[in-house]
């Protein structure tokens, strides 16, 4: 339940503490009073978005705490515990704490700072709040069904629903990824091959690249080289191997043995060879040229194909044999199992068998539950004056995480009109009291902590707001309800009475009332601002009552 709210320089709430206790308290005020702000001020702590407008003028920032007690939600202790965020030594205590300046806010829990998605994960299961407005959230189809399965759904249930549902998705959706994986290992595999056949076609070609560039640009000048060096060959045949033979012969047969003239002669002689070794190099090299152009033709075509698969396949024309190794290497370690495919289908097919099941219990449960839902509804709208409205729950095909089907409610508000979704209703009073309705008769079998409501009363009075205020103090046994109300009859029922005001400097004040203070506040919400002794007579008589119920309420809870 919320024990305590803690608000500093918000909006026009300069410091503010507020102490709430079990059951139904009421709270009341002028209008302008500033009731809004303190329900903005719990929103914000609830992680609503933070707005510059809800600043105090001249304060830098803002700061609003909520104290709750846990000590009956396991399930809120346990996410606390799994965040390590259970305030040390003392389990059953929660302080949620939000700041707001002008450029940022800050969220904590138990003094540890936390995310705005952390806040709002935490407060969710502890606290409902409803203002004016907020009934057109019922129009949502998934907040109908919650609020079905609130009413008489186990929620083991629907726990067991959405761990399966979980579980089926990532089994599917990893046997589909499995699958994807080997598809593309396939095609791959499949395109290694026919790369590596297309190059291994060109033959050796691939590998001797640089040697047949070579011997293409060779062959490609041939006239030019052949006639070049057929003038080299020429030139030393002619009579300059015959000059250099005679000449090594002069120097061999001068009879002097100084240094210098054997060398000269021993290089001479040298010359003479080396010329004739070029000279027979020279004819070689002329014999390796063909008789006609057939092998360049050859090389010519073997080079075509050589680039055209260097283009294919992105790499240059030299590196096409490194690149067929690679590809081939590449192939020879890529490797399919398939065997896991059917063991990830076989599990995949065993969880959406266990969904199914557990779905359809849910389904099962949901349809028991809808009529006596209806009922109470129903008999709920007749005490609230809608005594020809009737609700009826029906379903429509849905898989999800939350089972098998939708919920819609649907209701008649006029017997000569068909039923007609929540949507499709045309007043705003209808159905607001159609949404408190529910949201009563669902709360009664809620595991909701605190419920509030901001004037559920519009557009009620008399009777029908004596019967609404009789429905929240009955909620209130098992629900700690915080009503915002103009309303006498439901304001009279409140175990605790709050009285909003404004002090002397505009700011927003509030305190516990009882006493004479209860009766005359009571008295101006009946009378307005004039307050006479029929009015004050009146409001005694409404607390009287007030106080019979809650005696009743106390020996239906003993």
């Amino acid at each position: 339940m919320l024990r305590a709210l803690n608000i500093r320089n918000f909006a026009l709430v300069a410091e503010l503490d507020i102490e709430f206790d079990r059951g139904l308290t009421v709270i009341t005020g002028e209008s302008g009073a500033g009731k809004s702000i303190l329900l903005d001020a719990l929103g914000l702590v609830l992680g609503a978005r933070a707005k510059r407008s809800q600043l105090r003028p001249g304060a830098p920032a803002c700061d609003v705490s909520a104290e709750f007690d846990i000590a009956e939600q396991p399930f809120s202790q346990a996410a606390l515990d799994h965040l390590e965020l259970l305030a040390d030594g003392d389990e059953a205590h929660c302080l949620m704490r939000r700041t707001a300046g002008e450029r940022r806010s800050r969220a904590f829990v138990n003094g540890c700072p936390v995310t705005l998605a952390v806040l709002e994960s935490l407060t969710r299961p502890l606290i409902d709040m409803h203002g004016q407005h907020e009934h057109r959230q019922l129009l949502a189809r998934d907040v109908q069904r919650q609020l079905l399965d609130e009413f008489g759904v186990d929620p083991a249930l629907l726990a067991t629903t959405v761990a399966s549902h979980r579980e089926r998705n990532a089994l599917q959706g990893e046997l589909a990824e499995r699958r994807r994986a080997v598809e593309q290992a396939h095609a791959r595999m499949s395109l290694l091959r026919y790369q590596v056949d297309e190059l291994n076609a060109l033959g050796d070609v691939v590998h001797r690249v640089d040697e047949l560039v070579a011997t293409h640009k060779r062959l490609s000048r041939a006239q030019e080289l052949v006639a070049s060096i057929g003038t080299a060959i020429a030139d030393l045949d002619d009579d300059l191997l015959d000059r250099i033979s005679r000449l090594a012969v002069l120097l061999e047969n001068i009879d002097d043995d100084h240094a210098g003239l054997r060398s000269a002669a021993e290089l001479t002689a040298s010359a003479h060879t080396l010329l004739q070794d070029a000279v027979g190099d020279l004819r070689s090299y002329l014999d390796a040229f063909p008789e006609d152009d057939s092998q360049l033709a050859e090389i010519d075509q073997a080079l075509a194909g050589v680039y055209d698969m260097a283009r294919k396949h992105g790499v240059a024309a030299t590196a096409l044999g490194s690149h067929l190794t690679a590809l081939r290497g590449e192939l020879d370690a890529l490797s399919i199992s398939e065997s896991s495919l059917d063991d990830l289908a076989h599990n995949a097919a065993a969880a959406e068998e266990r969904y199914q099941r557990a779905a359809t219990a849910l389904s099962a449960a949901r349809r028991q539950a809808a009529a006596p839902f209806a009922a109470k509804v129903t008999a709920a709208l007749a005490q609230l004056g809608m005594r020809d409205a009737s609700l009826a729950v029906e379903f429509e095909s849905a898989e999800s995480a939350a089972g098998l089907e939708a919920v819609d409610f649907k209701a008649v508000t006029n017997p000569r009109y068909p039923a007609a979704s929540l949507a499709d209703i045309a007043s705003g009073g209808e159905l607001s009291r159609i949404s408190l309705a529910i949201q009563v008769v669902a709360a009664e079998h809620s595991r909701l902590p605190c419920l509030i409501l901001d004037e559920a009363d519009v557009g009620v009075g008399g009777t029908t707001a004596d019967v609404l205020g009789r429905m929240l103090r009955r909620l209130s046994k098992n629900t700690q309800v915080i009503a915002i109300t103009h309303a006498p009859q439901i304001a009279a029922l409140g175990d605790t009475h709050l009285l909003v005001s404004k002090t002397s400097g505009q700011d927003v004040a509030i305190r516990e009332i009882d006493g004479d203070e209860r009766t005359e506040e009571l008295a101006r919400l009946l009378g307005g601002r004039k307050v006479t002794e029929d009015s004050r007579a009146y409001a005694r008589t409404l607390l009287a009552e007030g106080a019979e119920g809650r005696d009743a309420c106390a020996g239906e809870s003993r």
